[in-house]
C-alpha cells in the first residue's frame, strides 16, 4: 500500500524528488519500532515496512531510498534492508554514523517516530550459472548488502575486503561461512588502501562474480581491477557507488 504524505511531498523533495515521482516510485511510510547499537559508530533500527514487502519481491541488496531532513527540505539516502520478513511486514536498516543528516536522524530516532520511503529500481539476481566464486568489495557503510549477497550465495567461496574507519568496525558481525575469506582494510586517503589491497590478491577468477559497493571514486577504481587483472566479464560485476 503506497501512501500520499503531504509532509514528504516533492514540494520539499526538490528536482530529486520530482524525478522519482517521473519514474514511477512509490512512496510508503515506515514506523520504528526498535533500536539498538551494534558498535558505538553503528546502530540498527527496526522498522514496520507500511506494506512495502507486500508490493514487490525480496531479493538480495535490495535497497530503498529514505527521505531525511535537513531545515525545510528533505534530502533522500539508499539504505539496504537487513533480515526482510514479508509476513510480518517488517526489516531494519544499519546506520554508519557520521556527521551526516541520516546519521543524526537515526541516532535521535525513537520507536513511533515515522519516515517516508521511495523504491524505484531496486533490482538484482543471482547469476544463472552458479560462479565458482565471489569478489566482494565494499566498507561500513555498504556492509548490510554485503550481508544480504553471503547469506544469498550460502557455502558459495567468497573473498571479502572490507574498509574501516574507527577500530570499533572490525566487530560488525558478517555472514561469513567457512568458505569466506574476510580481509579488514583500514582507510587511507580516498580509498587508496583499499584498492591496493584488491590489486595485491588479483589472480585469473574469471570463472568467478564480482560486487563492488564503495564510494564513487573506489567502485570505479576496483571495479576496473576486477576487469582487468581479475579478468572478470563486464557482465559479472555488479557494482554501485554506495556514497561520495
Amino acid at each position: 500500500m503506497t501512501i500520499e504524505n503531504h509532509e514528504a511531498s516533492t514540494g520539499h523533495r526538490g528536482l530529486q524528488g520530482a524525478l522519482l515521482k517521473a519514474f514511477g516510485a512509490n512512496d510508503y511510510q515506515l514506523t520504528v519500532t526498535g533500536k539498538r547499537a551494534i558498535t558505538d559508530n553503528y546502530i540498527r533500527l527496526s522498522f514496520n515496512a507500511g506494506g512495502l514487502l507486500d508490493d514487490r519481491p525480496i531479493h538480495p541488496t535490495m535497497w530503498i531510498r529514505m527521505w531525511f531532513p535537513n531545515g525545510s527540505k528533505l534530502h533522500q539516502r539508499g539504505y539496504t534492508l537487513v533480515d526482510p520478513d514479508r509476513a510480518a511486514d517488517t526489516f531494519d536498516v544499519e546506520f554508519a554514523i557520521h556527521d551526516g543528516n541520516a546519521a543524526r536522524w537515526a541516532l535521535a530516532a525513537q520507536p513511533g517516530d515515522t519516515i517516508t520511503a521511495s523504491v524505484l529500481g531496486t533490482n538484482f539476481e543471482l547469476p544463472e550459472t552458479a560462479p565458482k566464486g565471489y569478489l566482494i568489495v565494499g566498507d561500513t557503510a555498504s556492509i548490510p548488502a554485503i550481508n544480504s549477497l553471503l547469506g544469498a550465495i550460502g557455502d558459495v567461496p567468497a573473498r571479502v575486503w572490507v574498509e574501516w574507519v574507527h577500530s570499533s568496525d572490525r566487530s560488525i558481525p558478517l555472514a561469513q561461512t567457512a568458505h569466506t575469506d574476510v580481509v579488514w582494510v583500514q582507510r587511507g586517503a580516498d580509498g587508496a588502501s583499499l584498492v591496493a589491497a584488491v590489486a595485491d590478491a588479483a589472480f585469473d577468477a574469471h570463472d568467478h562474480f564480482g560486487f563492488v559497493a564503495c564510494d564513487f571514486k573506489t567502485t570505479r577504481a576496483v571495479t576496473s581491477l576486477l576487469r582487468h587483472r581479475f579478468r572478470l566479464n563486464r557482465k559479472a560485476i555488479k557494482s554501485q557507488a554506495y556514497w561520495k
